[in-house]
């Protein structure tokens, strides 16, 4: 059925397609507090396998790794064939191949993806030879980069309306477009509705637009829009979370699709036949192809077989742990980098226990820094903030004061650097004042300033029954209620580079993309108060009084831990802190050391350091590149066990959950598990789609608004990771595979969870997240999908799930 802009009724329903296109685009946080996102996010609730086939209808966007990849890696025995078989039998399409030796067969056949449907502009430019679709993303990119802009521009756009009036307004002006053949198009633009979605609907029914078609159509124009599209994604998400919606996605949809509408008007009688096929294309059933069916398969068929070396390292006897107090317990974020230096410190001495958890420490805070107006959510992007904090307090007001003249001094001088009329004047006469900075940035000299904040205190202060709460919630969402040390390190983390616009990436997803040394100061403070211990003994944890909670912060670029002791001085525990600090600094040396086996060019544990203040380094670590698994269990089931960076690790004992219905567990895999997961898939993402879902090279950013990069000086924003997180300029250094969640608990206590949050289920039962249950002996049951799952044989692992 063609719609009709007449049609109250049809202008619902396209506002309603419209919609749902727009949560099939992934939000894009911008370049100060960037996290990662899965890029299929909108694809949650199908297969990977139908995935890409919208993908590849909307965008040509492959969704495995070629052929070839898979080829190479059953011809080395990395997969095998038991795992190829295993996929094989799990897989649910009908038109899968027969048996092993069709799907072997398929191997040989790396068929190029086939072209995503054209728009009108597609078509419009293979007849006229201008490129429309280039055209139409350089005049809108340059547009929203003022109407986004962050603060990086000296004069910004007025955000006093909506982006489809300012758009308007600014497209009324702009010739270009004529200029390029689109003839009366700003006249076009004046006469458009004022209203966005009614503008949506009239375009729909001029394109002659049936129902079916929509879904597609406008998804494949949302991601013609590239970051843009993601960054508006990312509004809505915002306002989602608070309550309220936001129209600026449909504002970018009736921008795109006015383009459209006028290059269709134009160019009509040359195009009508083409755009019908597309049109007829677009409004077909989405259905996998046989294709996509053996990519999903052997993509499968690699997990598995990361999961069968995974769960031998995890059957693997060793002696267990001494009972004796530990001398030290340090709990750090479960990101997959505390995993290499958790490692190292605990061989340093058998008396330090590490533990994992979500590096905001469970204080949801929205925090001020010091000489800051501007509040951060240091908080998962899943949640919104429960308590504010600011740093400093009365006594901090003069330093905080001086501390604000020098930025606003620094903010001016650097926009009269910028500004047209002192640009020629300033470089010859202040230039040669700049050598000295040129030569110490060049020889890595210079290095980020460190974050010495004075301690955070939350404002306005927690009542007390608030304070026992929120202590009582968090060390048991930690599954630390007795056998304290003398020495409770809380190690939040953070990345110290200069000259790299996505360095907040490198800080902790769990604190908003930022360092998580917040978090820590304010659990210690809070965990150190007299009150509130003395209150905790009566709901049954009892912390001895010459146990110290001390914050810190783990540098994921140099290995080195900052303590923040000054917070509570306390000379009763100068000699054992004395001591931590003796053991953290060994321990950073150990993980350096095995860090420097990984990066290019760092042959020495000296090498690693020295990587976070070079300005010309476009790999100053490797981030959480290779993240492959998820563990959420006793630490007695991993210590010891050589995880290779690869493993988020969460504490978790189900025996000390299981009296209260399983709330650790409940929010382990609704809130720390979908994290990783996004963390996992954003990284997935980026490696088998660099085009579609990586921000390219590096060497050829430029930032816009604040907001993202551009690769070169036009394009598309881009969004997702560079291409140097993930290669090493030889071979990818991030293997693609979907996230392995290991857990143990019981089987029908993870099944009543998923049973009651649709969406997490989604991720398991579509096969976007894998999930094991574990014990002492290893993984015991994989997930089958349906609330069903099947049992391990012991001593075999994962190899025969789906035999």
């Amino acid at each position: 059925m063609l719609m009709s802009c007449q049609d109250p009724g049809n202008e619902a329903v396209v506002s309603r397609a419209a919609e749902a296109a727009a949560r099939q685009i992934p939000p894009l946080w911008s370049l100060s507090s960037s996290v990662a996102v899965n890029p299929f996010l909108g694809q949650s609730e199908a297969t990977l396998a139908q995935a890409a086939a919208r993908l590849s209808r909307v965008g040509k966007v492959p969704v495995v790794m070629p052929r070839s990849w898979y080829a190479e890696r059953i011809a080395s025995g990395e997969i095998a064939q038991a795992d190829l078989a295993a996929a094989l039998a799990s897989s649910p399409h009908e038109n899968k191949p027969r048996d092993l030796a069709m799907l072997e067969a398929e191997l040989d056949k790396d068929i190029p993806i086939p072209n995503a449907l054209r728009t009108v502009a597609d078509l419009v430019a293979a007849r006229s030879g201008t490129d429309w679709p280039g055209v139409i993303a350089e005049r809108i990119g340059l547009w929203a980069g003022g109407y986004f802009d962050r603060g990086q521009a000296l004069w910004a756009a007025p955000r006093d309306r909506s982006a489809w009036a300012a758009w308007r307004a600014y497209a009324m002006h702009d010739l270009t477009p004529e200029i390029m053949g689109l003839k009366g198009f700003a006249r076009f633009v004046a006469e458009a509705p004022e209203d966005a979605r009614h503008s949506i609907a009239r375009s729909v029914a001029r394109l002659g637009l049936g129902e079916a078609a929509l879904a597609t159509l406008f998804h494949q124009l949302l991601m013609s829009l590239g970051g843009w599209a993601q960054f508006a994604r990312c509004e809505l998400w915002r306002a989602e979370l608070a309550g309220a919606t936001d129209e600026t996605l449909i504002d970018l949809l009736a921008i795109r699709l006015l383009w459209e509408e006028a290059l269709f008007l134009q160019h009509e009688t040359q195009i009508d036949e083409d755009w019908t096929t597309m049109r007829a294309a677009h409004s077909a059933p989405i259905r996998p192809s046989r294709r996509h069916v053996v990519d999903e398969i052997l993509q499968e068929a690699a997990e598995r077989a990361a999961q069968r070396k995974l769960a031998v390292t995890l059957a693997t006897k060793l002696p267990a742990h001494a009972p004796d107090r530990p001398a030290l317990q340090a709990a750090f974020c479960i990101d997959v980098r505390s995993e290499v230096f958790r490692r190292a410190l605990e061989s340093v001495d058998p008396a330090i226990r590490t533990l994992g958890f979500a590096g905001f420490f469970g204080v949801a805070a929205e925090h001020r820094r010091s000489a800051s107006d501007v509040d951060e959510h240091r908080l998962p992007v899943l949640l919104n903030a429960v308590v504010t904090s600011r740093a400093g307090d009365v006594k901090d007001a003069e330093a905080d004061l001086a501390q604000r003249y020098r930025a606003r001094a620094k903010r001016a001088w650097g926009r009269f650097k910028l500004a047209a009329v002192s640009s020629f004047a300033f470089v010859e006469a202040m230039g040669p004042v700049y050598i000295g900075k040129l030569v110490r940035d060049g020889l890595g000299i210079a290095s980020a300033p460190a974050r010495d904040d004075p301690a955070p205190r939350f404002d306005p202060d927690l009542a007390p029954e608030a304070r026992v709460d929120a202590a009582e919630t968090v060390l048991r969402a930690m599954s630390l209620v007795d056998g304290f040390a003398p020495i409770v390190l809380l190690a939040g983390h953070g990345a110290n580079v200069v000259n790299n616009p996505h360095a907040s990436g490198l800080h902790c997803g769990a604190c908003g993309g930022y360092s998580g040394e917040v978090s820590a100061r304010l659990l210690a403070q809070l965990l150190n108060d007299p009150a509130v211990r003395e209150a905790l003994v009566e709901r049954g944890i009892a912390i001895p009084h010459d146990t110290l909670f001390v914050a810190a912060l783990h540098d994921t670029t140099t290995d080195r831990v900052t303590l923040y002791d000054n917070d509570r001085p306390s000379d009763v525990h100068h000699s054992k802190l004395d001591k931590v600090q003796h053991w953290l600094e060994t321990a950073g040396e150990i993980a350096r050391g095995e860090r420097a086996l990984r990066l290019p060019g760092a042959g020495r544990a000296r090498d690693v350091s020295a990587r976070a203040h070079n300005w010309a380094e476009v790999r100053p670590e490797w981030g959480l590149a290779g993240c492959q698994a998820f563990i959420a269990a006793p630490r007695q089931r991993t210590s010891r066990r050589n995880l290779q960076g690869r493993t988020f690790l969460h504490d978790y004992d189900w025996r000390l959950d299981e009296e209260r219905g399983f709330p650790v567990l409940e929010q382990i895999m609704t809130a720390p598990v979908v994290v990783a997961s996004w963390i996992n898939l954003q990284y997935y993402g980026s490696a088998v789609a660099p085009q579609a879902f990586g921000a390219g090279n590096k060497l050829l950013h430029n930032v816009v608004g604040g907001v993202g990069v551009l690769e070169g000086n036009g394009g598309p924003l881009r969004a997702g990771l560079p291409w140097q997180s993930l290669h090493d300029g030889e071979k990818l250094i991030h293997q693609p595979l979907r996230l392995s969640v290991c857990i143990e608990a019981p089987c029908e206590a993870m099944s009543d969870i998923l049973s009651r949050h649709d969406g997490v289920r989604s991720l398991f039962d579509k096969r976007w997240l894998h999930l094991f249950a574990m014990g002492a002996e290893g993984l015991t049951h994989r997930y089958l999908g349906g609330l069903q799952w099947e049992a391990l044989r012991a001593g075999d692992g994962a190899d025969d799930a789906g035999r």
